[in-house]
């Protein structure tokens, strides 16, 4: 017999919560981890209608990256998306756990994605976090590497929206030079700009880039590929980890609740 806790120690043996940044809330919020596991769906954002889909699939645990509960909660109440989502997969009996910057900062997690996404070589952490890191185990935010070859700032642009499946990026005026060496973070990456630069980078990539941000000197880039299209491919990632090791189990991605919630109109 299987149980949550089984799920959240494969999951916590590639994104230990113990790496998690320390603003973070990482881990299992919801449900008990001696319950009996029926199944499991993996989404990017824990909602109402991932909590549904769960329970039509018959999943008694949702793993997401973004958490449930971010910030504290003064009042549970329905009319509140996370409300309404927390009291759902309780009454449910629904299990919730999230992977959120454990998976950010976990070798192969989501930065190591938009790497392999890009076809990097030579990729290493960026912002290398000491404190959290052990002998063969290095974990930090966000990777910098380099294209098999340097590019001009047209076709590099080109590549990045090829790669993500984007009509079109934000970013800051293309640079005159070629491009070789590359950095990136998964989600909101602005605090890293000055760090990727500092490393090397001649391109920057992350979501929610702000406008003073768009100033760079030349020979540095930044470009904005959005918060979701940076960080989507975690999900296969979990899924992939807990299906190896739950075989005989129903482990899905959902289908009804990955969605993007940035419209462009």
């Amino acid at each position: 017999m299987a149980t949550i806790a089984d799920v959240v120690r494969v999951i916590e043996s590639f994104a230990p919560v113990e790496i998690q940044e320390n603003w973070d809330n990482c881990g299992l919020c919801a449900g008990s981890p001696d319950a009996e596991l029926t199944g499991v769906l993996v989404g990017f954002d824990c909602t109402r209608a991932l909590i549904d889909e769960a329970v039509e699939c018959g999943a008694n645990m949702v793993v997401t990256h973004h958490p449930l509960i971010f910030h504290g909660l003064k009042k549970v109440d329905e009319a509140d998306p996370v409300g309404d989502a927390l009291i759902r997969a309780i009454r449910a009996g629904v299990a919730v756990y999230c992977a959120h910057t454990s998976a950010d900062k976990a070798p192969g997690g989501v930065s190591w994605a938009i790497a392999r996404r890009l076809g990097l070589e030579n990729v290493s952490v960026l912002d290398y976090d000491a404190a959290v890191s052990s002998e063969g185990f290095g974990c930090g935010l966000g990777i910098i590497g380099d294209f098999p070859e340097a590019l001009s700032s047209d076709r590099a642009i080109e590549k990045v929206k090829e790669a993500f499946g984007l009509p079109y990026v934000r970013c800051s005026r293309p640079s005159d030079g070629l491009i070789r060496r590359v950095a990136a973070c998964g989600g909101a990456g602005s605090s890293l700009v000055d760090r990727a630069r500092a490393a090397g980078a001649q391109l920057y990539l992350c979501g929610d880039v702000s406008y003073h941000h768009f100033f760079t000197p030349e020979g540095f880039m930044v470009m904005d590929i959005g918060h979701y299209e940076s960080e989507i491919d975690i999900v296969s990632i979990l899924f992939s980890l807990i299906q190896k090791n739950f075989p005989t189990f129903a482990v899905r991605i959902a289908q009804k609740s990955n969605n993007n919630p940035v419209f462009y109109l």
